[in-house]
């Protein structure tokens, strides 16, 4: 079971990983998008926040001006008490040479000269031990006319640490959105390969059951030939031997016939008509087509109630379909019993009945009826049949949009019950 089960063991696998594979891509793609959008956002957060100690430079150098015009004695310095936390500050003037503090470093005072020119000046400058600094300058002129630089630095740590701790976050979710996407795409696998190998067991089980059936036909056309060969030419025994080489022929044709029609069916190439018929007139017809076989068997064959009943269907399966219940219901009835065939209209359920008093079907083996080459030991002790017949029924029922019931007692009989749709 295992070597058979490698296969698709394998395709699971597979399928998982491109789950896997598939997901991690557009986790790739859309977190490399994110990330640039979040860094993107962050250093124009930190370009504004500079912008801002700015602004808040020039505004302080023009009360400075402004003190120390009005001011007869010395007076603090409103540049040199402004504080703004993890920023340096530089009020430098049109040259770039620095005011307060009175030194700056060299990168400082040329980012100064290039705003004093171009109006404002932004420099990304590396210093030592991997440093990295953000700069903006910004050229603008005092309450006296005096043209001043003001210069606003930040340590980029501050913009990494954010970007770090995102990409923290975002890798642990990453991480725990991967297992659950294992697992889960390994589950939905499974499931949705799970018709897969009902479909492989279906079909290795059928082709053994269909190698059973046909093995032992086989084997006695062949044993049967064998003997006659050997034995001498006898006019009455030949022809003994031969009419049973027909009846395995037959039989071997209709296992084959009852192959056909389900592979055909499970392929989806049986045609089919959708017209209305009348089940009472399908169910007359075939009650006069058992009744040899019935007369066989020294078996009643009875119509009970007999109402109209009009379906949507294909005549010619219907009726085999019929033919198919009327059937093992004669081979399951003993001598001198009785099968009776109903058909009724009510409620908008078009119905047909057929009871026998026939040997019954054990409880354990109701729900497997219908499963292809199923048996029960007492189908196999009173009919050579290969169990096809009621896999071919439950099929014709199922593309009809009926449902069969059976209901039966070990040596009481058998009721089924097949329940059509009516016309719309």
């Amino acid at each position: 079971m295992s070597q058979r089960a490698d296969p698709l063991k394998r395709l699971r696998f597979r399928l998982t990983l491109w789950y896997g594979g598939v997901f991690i891509l557009i986790l790739v793609l859309l977190g490399g998008g994110v990330f640039l959008a979040v860094r993107r956002q962050l250093s124009r957060q930190l370009d504004a926040s500079l912008r801002g100690a700015s602004v808040a430079l020039q505004h302080a150098t023009r009360i400075r001006e402004v003190e120390r015009a009005e001011a007869q004695g010395p007076v603090a310095d409103a540049v040199s008490e402004l504080h703004i936390p993890d920023r340096m500050l530089f009020l430098l003037d049109s040259t770039g040479s620095p005011l307060i503090p009175d030194k700056a470093p060299a990168w400082v005072q040329g980012s100064a000269r290039d705003a004093a020119v171009n109006g404002q000046s932004d420099l990304d400058m590396s210093e030592a031990g991997d440093r990295e600094v953000r700069l903006h300058a910004q050229r603008f002129t005092g309450t006296n006319g005096t043209v001043y630089i003001a210069a606003v630095a930040a340590d980029r740590v501050e913009l990494e640490s954010r970007y770090a701790s995102l990409i923290e976050v975002f890798g642990a979710a990453a991480f725990v959105a991967m297992v659950l996407v294992a697992g889960g795409g390994y589950v939905l696998v499974r499931k949705s390969t799970a018709p897969v190998q009902r479909s492989m067991d279906q079909m290795r089980r059928f082709m053994a059951d269909a190698a059973h059936e046909l093995r032992t036909p086989v084997t006695l056309l062949r044993t049967r030939a064998e003997v006659a060969l050997a034995e001498e030419r006898d006019a009455h025994r030949d022809t003994a031997t031969l009419h049973a080489v027909v009846r395995e022929v037959e039989r071997v044709g209709a296992i084959v016939a009852d192959l056909l029609t389900l592979a055909r069916a499970d392929a989806g190439e049986l045609p089919m008509v959708r017209k209305t018929v009348y089940l009472d007139d399908l169910g007359a017809d075939a009650i006069d087509s058992i009744r040899s076989l019935a007369s066989q068997h020294q078996v009643a064959v009875e119509i009970g109630s007999f109402e109209e009943a009009a379906i949507t269907g294909d005549p010619v399966l219907v009726r085999r379909l019929l033919l198919i219940l009327l059937d093992n219901a004669v081979k399951f009835t003993p001598v001198g019993g009785t099968v009776r065939l109903d058909v009724t209209a009510a409620d908008g359920v078009r119905a047909v009945t057929i009871t026998d008093t026939g040997v019954g079907i054990p409880p354990e083996d109701l729900s497997r009826v219908f499963e292809r080459f199923f048996r029960s030991d007492t189908a196999r002790q009173e009919t050579d049949g290969a169990g096809l017949g009621l896999a071919i029924a439950r099929w014709i029922a199922t593309q009809h949009g009926a449902t069969i019931q059976v209901r039966s007692k070990p040596g009481a009989g058998t009721t089924v019950t097949i329940s059509f749709p009516a016309v719309v």
